[in-house]
């Protein structure tokens, strides 16, 4: 294990305030966009679904292209700094033109959603989120920094979706509602990813990506490093040929896929399944400060356990037991203890978010272990992969079961069966993907795996 300390505590935390940048993108985008389309330009929730999903068969395929082409750049900002800097400005740009749609044709309308929807996801938060999950391998070496790196990201990312939780629709009449509010929104959050991602950025430096005399010597003659032979596609095959990295992939897809299929049915459940629409801010309070806890003393977990899966499936385990008390209280709506049991709940579930980024920064040495090639690039292309895939499929999920069970979002009163749709979204099919993501965790001992590879191979032999 490698004990040299990389980082200064300031660093880490410029690292993390990334996922401040970050949220105000997803989050509002995530949050409230099929809310805006829905109810503020009356679009159709089941056709605005299906483009959400046809984009996201471009997302899975620019997150490993964008990964292949971080691995291959060589700049003065290093590898990721460059794609994770400019990147933002499209990014930003996008979000503001989502919420601005013009009055114009029905078709036209939905075209336009499209093309920046697909630009935004595919395109600009592709090649800033992959690099910004890749900076976390290339700025550190040292295993317990990237623990901390991923808890202090993962805490920005929670507080700024409970300040949006808590603010953006009270923002929104605060600008004078409708149309106009959602557009003052949108660009206050564009403005506001777009200073916090730069300083983020420019905060941190990447190290040596491999630390070997033989590579360094590659590097400095200007020669061609394993990795720089690879042909695209070849690259390709060695991700898959890693189980663990399959493994990840689908764990990252269930997992955002729960968490948007809850995050856009939220104000749904409150307003319509509670009655109370401002319960919403409550409800993502109690969804996202136990994560902070938990992240408080994840690294100290891991280290008492010796194990990142060890702690993330346990706590899975008893998160998936809580959760069938909590559907009952969902049933006979006692806000109250549905309030507690997500507290409790998120404590054991939240350390997770703290542990993804460094469990990928492990599949990536188990690769390099295997097959003597350095891939964090396109290894973490799986977190933007699970996020945009796995957040798309989420989100366009919300408006195709709120079209199935009838939800009418220019009507005042909804029907008994899209009621109880919203009800199966928000709370009985987050438990299901609950028990998926406990059986994967299971299987993720790639932690494991590297020990024993370690232990059987000494630092002079040959790798595979």
């Amino acid at each position: 294990m490698n004990d040299k300390k990389y980082l200064k505590w300031y660093q880490k935390i410029a690292y993390g305030a990334g996922d401040l940048a970050s949220n105000c993108s997803y989050g509002l985008v995530s949050s409230f966009l099929l809310l805006y389309l829905s109810d503020t330009m009356g679009m159709n929730t089941g056709i605005i679904g299906t483009l959400m999903l046809l984009s996201k068969v471009l997302d899975g395929v620019t997150d490993v292209f964008f990964g292949h082409m971080i691995d291959r750049t060589k700049s003065r900002l290093g590898k990721a700094r460059p794609w994770m800097l400019f990147a933002q400005i499209g990014v930003s740009l996008c979000l503001l033109f989502l919420f601005s749609i013009p009055d114009m044709g029905e078709r036209a309308q939905y075209a336009y959603f499209f093309v920046f929807y697909t630009c935004l996801n595919a395109i600009f938060y592709t090649a800033n989120g992959v690099a910004y999950s890749t900076l976390s391998a290339l700025i550190t070496k040292n295993a317990q920094e990237r623990v901390q790196l991923g808890s202090i990201r993962f805490m920005f990312a929670v507080v700024t979706n409970i300040v949006m939780g808590f603010a953006v629709t009270g923002a929104v009449e605060a600008f004078g509602g409708g149309a106009k509010g959602w557009r003052m929104v949108a660009l206050i959050c564009a403005a506001i990813g777009l200073v916090v991602n730069t300083v983020s950025c420019l905060s941190v430096k990447e190290v040596q990506e491999d630390e070997t005399a033989e590579a360094s010597s590659l590097v400095s003659e200007g020669k061609e490093t394993a990795e720089d032979k690879l042909s695209f596609w070849q690259t390709v095959k060695i991700l898959l040929s890693n189980k663990y990295y399959v493994i990840i992939v689908i764990l990252y897809i269930v997992y955002y896929i729960m968490s948007n299929l809850t995050t856009g049915s939220g104000i749904y459940f409150t307003t319509y399944v509670l009655g109370n629409g401002s319960l919403l801010g409550m409800f993502s309070m109690m969804k996202m400060f136990p994560v902070i806890i938990a992240l408080i003393f994840t690294p100290f977990l891991v280290k008492k356990m010796g194990s990142m899966q060890k702690v993330n499936f346990w706590g899975y385990v008893i998160n998936c037991i809580l959760s069938v008390f909590f559907m009952y209280f969902a049933a006979h709506k006692n806000v109250s203890l549905m309030l507690l049991l997500m507290f409790i709940k998120g404590i054991f579930a939240g350390t997770l978010s703290g542990t993804l980024n460094a469990l990928v920064a492990e599949i990536s040495g188990y690769t390099y272990r295997t097959k003597g090639v350095h891939m964090d690039g396109m290894m973490f292309s799986c977190s933007s992969l699970g996020v945009k895939v796995g957040g798309g499929i989420g989100t366009a999920a919300v408006g195709w079961l709120l079209d199935l069970g009838g939800y009418v979002g220019t009507v005042a009163v909804q029907s008994e069966r899209a009621v109880n749709m919203i009800f199966h979204m928000y709370i009985t099919l987050p438990v299901i993907f609950s028990v998926i993501i406990t059986v994967l965790l299971g299987m993720l001992k790639v932690e494991k795996a590297n020990r024993e590879w370690d232990e059987k191979y000494s630092a002079g032999e040959q790798r595979l």
